[in-house]
């Protein structure tokens, strides 16, 4: 039977299968030491990375099988959920109260000017200028900069004593923004985040793909695949927390390392489709997980904290503050013409540097 020879392909959750039950055997003798700490976040950090992969994989076959801007829905959802979980996982290991902020906060900054400064320097050296639809960059951004403002901003400016009827404010109002917006993106104004790339198939050639795509076989994996990542990352937030420990880093270096996993399928989606010059896609992966990260994973961890009684703070230090602000600035500035460069993805990829750089200041 097909279904059954293609399952039998899929190394990654094997693979992840053999990890939790070896890691978990040995994780009490590894959590002991500094060797077995970094030997165990290694193994694990490699293994759902691997798992990403395969969770781009199957978003890419349904986004083959339904279109956009369904496809690049349904990889920034899975990537949202990813982080959720490994969130809220970390939120009740470390008890830090600024832990999702700075997930959050490394997401944007890793989707904007990593995986899309990538992408565009990628398909800017190979075609020059990349189109895309620009009705789609400033749907994104002006969301963006409306939900960054209210969510991370705002309660600087709130009385503490209405900080918690605020947030559950904030719980309906994205919701209500999130739906409204995914109705815009899939119905009413579908063709904002669509771009019809001219064919380069000659007359009575086959352009499609050339098999039948089963999508209850890769939406059933990926869900598999999600729920793999889930379960690794509750081990693996073990040993991260031990090694930052050990090594006396800041908790903000285990956000990005969170940021990292739940965006390693965009990422890899976004260069594979930069090399197939689809900017289109790259803007809908970029931008929409951005926002599906503000939209989905705040309302999320607000509803995980007050049910667990956990303290949480959403607003952005200063320099977060500046370093988003120059993010959606310069977004704004190369995102209004249609098209993509090598200049503008390197300018975004220097703020990412700078970024990096800045975890360790």
């Amino acid at each position: 039977m097909q279904v059954l020879k293609d399952f039998s392909k899929e190394y990654s959750l094997f693979l992840a299968i053999i990890a939790y039950f070896g890691i978990s055997y040995f994780e009490h003798t590894l959590v002991h030491t500094t060797a077995g700490n970094l030997l165990g976040f290694g193994i694990l950090f490699a293994v759902i990375i691997y798992s990403a992969m395969s969770v781009a994989h199957h978003a890419e076959m349904l986004a083959e099988k339904f279109g956009e801007p369904y496809g690049t829905l349904i990889l920034t959802i899975s990537a949202v959920i990813v982080e959720i979980i490994i969130i809220v996982i970390m939120m009740m290991h470390a008890e830090s109260p600024t832990l999702a902020r700075d997930t959050i906060y490394s997401a944007v900054m890793l989707d904007i000017n990593g995986l899309l400064g990538i992408a565009a320097i990628i398909g800017g050296i190979k075609y020059g200028e990349q189109p895309y639809n620009v009705d789609s960059s400033n749907s994104y951004l002006s969301m963006l900069l409306v939900a960054i403002g209210i969510a991370m901003v705002l309660p600087h400016f709130i009385n503490p004593a209405y900080h918690d009827t605020f947030m559950m404010f904030n719980v309906v109002m994205f919701i209500l923004l999130y739906v409204t917006f995914t109705r815009i993106q899939l119905k009413s104004h579908r063709y904002f985040f669509e771009y019809e790339v001219q064919s380069e198939c000659r007359e009575g050639e086959h352009c499609g793909p050339y098999r039948e795509i089963n999508a209850w076989y890769h939406a059933f994996n990926l869900i598999i695949s999600i729920i793999v990542i889930g379960v690794l990352a509750e081990i693996l937030s073990v040993f991260m927390s031990n090694t930052l420990e050990t090594f006396g880093l800041p908790l903000a270096i285990g956000a990005v390392g969170v940021a990292v996993i739940s965006a390693a399928p965009e990422l890899i989606t976004a260069v594979r489709a930069a090399v197939d010059n689809r900017m289109q896609t790259v803007i809908n992966i970029a931008l929409g997980a951005s926002l599906a990260t503000i939209l989905l994973t705040i309302p999320a961890v607000i509803l995980v904290a007050r049910y667990m009684g956990m303290e949480l703070n959403l607003s952005i230090t200063p320099v977060q503050g500046v370093m988003l602000g120059l993010t959606l600035l310069v977004s704004i500035v190369n995102f209004n013409d249609g098209e993509t460069n090598v200049l503008e993805g390197f300018l975004h990829f220097i703020l990412f540097v700078v970024f990096a750089f800045l975890l360790f200041v």
